[in-house]
């Protein structure tokens, strides 16, 4: 068990207003082993770890507990065209 890492994901979870139900059924596995990753019975796999890294837009440092404060958070720009993500680079670089 990778020690804080069932309370993440419980946390990130309700955040959202998932139920354990929806989101195992959009990371891709069965609403009992979102289970076991919150009780902490089970860990995810690396590939499962980048599955809800990306559905609940947090780095997989944030999850494994390497960074202890969610400062990474990730932006889904999977929507934008180029323009505007590079728009957001801008902004963002401005804002260092």
């Amino acid at each position: 068990m990778i020690y804080g890492l069932p309370e993440r994901l419980k946390t990130l979870r309700m955040q959202r207003g998932y139920s354990q139900r929806k989101a195992a059924s959009m990371i891709g596995v069965a609403s009992s082993v979102m289970s076991a990753y919150e009780s902490g019975d089970k860990t995810p796999s690396i590939e499962k770890l980048l599955v809800i890294s990306s559905l609940y837009h947090v780095s997989v440092d944030y999850l494994l507990g390497v960074d202890k404060v969610d400062t990474h958070r990730m932006i889904d720009v999977s929507h934008l065209t180029d323009e505007q993500i590079n728009a957001l680079h801008t902004i963002i670089e401005a804002m260092k």
